[in-house]
């Protein structure tokens, strides 16, 4: 199993913080947000990793992880994208690292409490498609919303107005190689991207898809109120430590 990071686009929700830097640098408490899920990474196992970044601060990366002997490794792998495509346009920058091996995929702006590793070893034995992971969250419309029928998805609708219920899509996916034939079929949303949940529902379509439940807390850091709560989050987790 290989680990990807994506931590590219202009982060334009956080301006002005991302005037100057890369969204993924920032602080969350006393860490740059991106040891975060390569720490998840870490902990499940994985030790072959790509981190897809971009941008004017692209180089900043480099500089702050190295080969990323600080969390236990032998060599990190980056990517660079240009402008803003979409995660499904990211992920497709990763073929020929990940070649016919699975995948796990972590959004670099996703802070999880639990360890992965369980959902990590359970796709392993899954012969073939993608699994996610899930959350009950107050506020659905921001992310996929799940809808569960009989122990199944069965369709992941992309930031309603109206959710259908607060179960949504974490950032993390793990997937089979066969993810990048799905990419390259893949047509731009009306927002002109890539987008992950087409992926995830071509998935479900084919009956390929399963899912696991997260515990613990969880928090994307994309909006100012978002990476303060995660910040908050890391703090008192700290303090009982």
């Amino acid at each position: 199993m290989k680990g990807v990071i994506l931590a590219g686009g202009l982060g334009t929700r956080m301006r002005p913080l991302t005037n100057v830097t890369n969204k993924h640098l920032l602080p969350v408490y006393d860490r740059p947000m991106i040891f975060f899920p390569l720490q998840t990474l870490v902990d499940a196992g994985i030790r072959d990793i790509l981190i897809v970044t971009g941008g004017n601060s692209s180089g900043d990366f480099l500089r702050l992880i190295g080969n990323g002997s600080a969390f236990g490794l032998s060599y990190v792998n980056y990517a660079y994208q240009k402008g803003e495509g979409g995660i499904a346009e990211a992920l497709g920058l990763a073929e020929h690292f990940i070649g016919g091996d699975k995948v796990a995929v972590v959004l670099g702006d996703n802070i999880f409490q639990d360890n992965i590793a369980p959902h990590v070893r359970a796709f392993e034995r899954q012969r073939e498609g993608a699994k996610i992971l899930i959350k009950k969250v107050p506020d659905p419309e921001r992310f996929g919303v799940a809808s569960l029928q009989g122990g199944r998805v069965t369709r992941i609708e992309e930031k309603p107005r109206r959710p259908k219920s607060n179960t949504i899509v974490t950032g993390i996916y793990l997937y089979d190689s066969q993810v990048f034939k799905i990419i390259k079929r893949l047509k731009p949303s009306k927002r002109g991207e890539l987008e992950i949940t087409d992926v995830n529902n071509r998935y479900i379509q084919q009956g390929q898809m399963t899912y696991g439940v997260l515990k613990g807390f969880w928090s994307d850091c994309g909006t100012f109120d978002s990476l303060l709560r995660s910040s908050q989050l890391i703090a008192r987790q700290k303090k009982r430590r």
